[in-house]
């Protein structure tokens, strides 16, 4: 049988007039010369050469769609994406559903002249010319990224009304059986497919990444500047051998799903090692798993960088040059608290100082700084820990959260012995956290002796810089936030979202801070000794110079920092 010759078809590629793969990851930035020649030396050991994608792929240096652009850039081949997999499979004659699934491939497409074929190993000569015997037609070569070719052959023989082999024994009736889920959890297209969910989280700069089981279906979804946004998802038929393989990650126990875990593991990509935890609660269709993403060795910011203006920065510097007394950082969750608390420590850091500091978990590691993980599981809560530090002599405390009475008095009666104790809170405003340490348990009198400063926090969206539009608000838009007494611009132009390829068409970039900072005077002091409410304190402190946060908010959409619906949507009604 004589093959026609279609002119894309891919038959065999010649890599020895070509460089060599690692120069493409170099060229693009994945990889450092020294990982390459890490990996190099490890497959000089090797008795049977490994190719040094996989190598790489192994030691977490790169992800598999880092490798996968990276075979295109070097042979000239196209890298399919995830949404060009046939939602039917391509009936092929003589073609074996267990060879391509073997060979990880997909047939994408077949016509009369030729098949269109994605395949994780474009360099797989025997795979490509065995199908092209069997089909009688030339071969066009396309690169898959292989957990996105597993995927897509699971969701193929699940719209087949079939099961593959690993999809079929994920049946109700294994569910029970530890072993059997074990050995799920531990099969290569399970692993491969959690990586790759990790990988695209992790790059897209996500904080947290939530796999939630619905009726029918498995959905994942990653928190990215604060807001989810839901990635590809895999066959629902897969939702407990990818959350078994989370939890023996991160050593929990996979036969209990009527109670919620917490866990923790460590992992690396693209050379860059992240703390995940990992929080598992039982819903009505099975487990509900959410993992934290920590960046191990994250540079600490500075006030500035984290959004504070000159303004605020001073103030904070007077607050932490005071010799004693306690700095609260208060906000909801996910608001930034405990990066401005690094930034407070990085700037107190100094040989003349003692620091320790008491956290769950430890996020930042700062040199120089004694810093304590809280384990409940064998007594070291926050309190015990905390009485225990006292005696070390320390200049300055940090308490990463006060939970209870019992940690806030401990706290309390640091601040009074001489310490600076830096903590947070969570609450919706400065003033608020007045309100909350009382109901905790300290007493007033106590509270306005220790407490120097309160500072409130929310995150706001930062504009694209690339696609952001700017215009002109309509006059009652102004009139309602009394946005000209807080410039002097005129017109007025403020900015919105557009969206680029560069922000991934969601208009924004990373995130900034707005905040307030309540600083005790006397007089706010005697407001509190006399029982005045939040809605009292806070009138004060406007009085006395304190920027609300929503002000600050608007003073960055005036900027063009930020939008000014991204500054209603995360402050807090009560300060319209």
């Amino acid at each position: 049988m004589q093959l026609r010759v279609h002119k894309n078809a891919v038959t065999s590629v010649d890599v020895s007039t070509r460089r060599p793969l690692g120069n493409y990851l170099l060229d693009s930035g994945k990889i450092s010369d020294d990982n390459i020649e890490r990996a190099l030396r490890l497959q000089r050991e090797q008795p049977e050469q490994e190719k040094i994608g996989s190598i790489l792929l192994k030691l977490g240096l790169v992800s598999e769609r880092d490798v996968s652009e990276s075979l295109s850039s070097q042979l000239d081949l196209a890298v399919v994406s995830s949404n060009q997999y046939p939602e039917q499979s391509v009936q092929v004659s003589r073609i074996s559903g267990t060879f391509l699934k073997k060979r990880k491939a997909v047939v994408l497409d077949e016509d009369d002249d030729a098949l269109t074929l994605a395949i994780a190993d474009p360099l797989d000569d025997y795979a490509i010319h065995a199908l092209e015997l069997c089909s009688g037609k030339p071969v066009i070569v396309r690169i898959g990224v292989p957990s996105e070719i597993d995927a897509a052959l699971l969701a193929l023989d699940e719209n087949a009304g079939g099961v593959s082999a690993t999809s079929g024994r994920m049946s109700t009736q294994f569910l029970d059986d530890v072993e059997q889920l074990k050995e799920l959890a531990g099969e290569a297209p399970i692993i491969r497919l959690v990586n790759q969910i990790i990988v695209e989280a992790a790059e897209s700069g996500a904080s947290d990444i939530h796999i939630e089981p619905f009726e029918g279906k498995l959905i994942v979804r990653c928190r990215v500047d604060g807001l989810l946004r839901e990635t590809r998802s895999p066959p629902v038929e897969c939702a407990a051998a990818v959350i078994s393989r989370i939890k023996i990650m991160a050593n929990l126990n996979i036969a209990e799903r009527r109670l919620s875990q917490d866990g923790r593991f460590r992992h690396r990509v693209r050379g860059i090692e992240y703390d995940f935890r990992v929080s598992t609660v039982p819903t009505m269709h099975g487990e509900s798993v959410v993992m934290r993403l920590l960046q191990r060795d994250q540079e600490v910011q500075t006030f500035e960088a984290l959004g504070f203006s000159a303004q605020q920065t001073a103030t904070m510097h007077e607050i932490l040059a005071m010799p004693h007394g306690t700095l609260l950082v208060t906000g909801p969750t996910g608001s930034g608290k405990s990066t401005t608390l690094y930034a407070a420590l990085s700037h107190l850091n100094d040989p003349q100082r003692m620091i320790i500091t008491v956290e769950d978990p430890v996020e930042y590691n700062i040199p120089g700084i004694n810093q304590m993980q809280v384990k409940p599981q064998i007594g070291l809560t926050f309190a015990n820990a905390l009485r225990s530090i006292v005696r070390q002599d320390p200049d300055v405390i940090m308490i990463g959260e006060m939970r209870d009475g019992e940690t806030a008095q401990i706290a309390v009666q640091s601040a009074l012995t001489g310490h600076l104790v830096l903590s947070t809170l969570h609450t919706n405003d400065a003033p608020g956290s007045i309100m909350r340490m009382i109901d905790m348990g300290v007493q007033d009198y106590l509270l306005t002796s220790a407490v120097n400063a309160i500072q409130a926090q929310r995150l706001v969206r930062k504009l694209c810089e690339a696609c952001k539009q700017d215009y002109e608000p309509i006059p009652e838009l102004i009139s309602r936030w009394r946005l000209d007494e807080l410039t002097s611009q005129n017109p007025i132009r403020l900015y919105r979202a557009t969206g680029c390829k560069k922000c991934g068409n969601s208009g924004f970039t990373g995130r900034t801070a707005i905040l307030e900072i309540l600083r005790f005077s006397d007089a706010i002091r005697q407001l509190v000794l006399s029982s005045a409410d939040a809605s009292s304190i806070r009138k004060l402190a406007i009085a006395e110079g304190m920027q609300p946060m929503r002000e600050d908010g608007f003073c960055k959409v005036l900027a063009g920092i930020t939008t000014l619906e991204e500054v209603l949507r995360v402050t807090p009604e009560s300060e319209e």
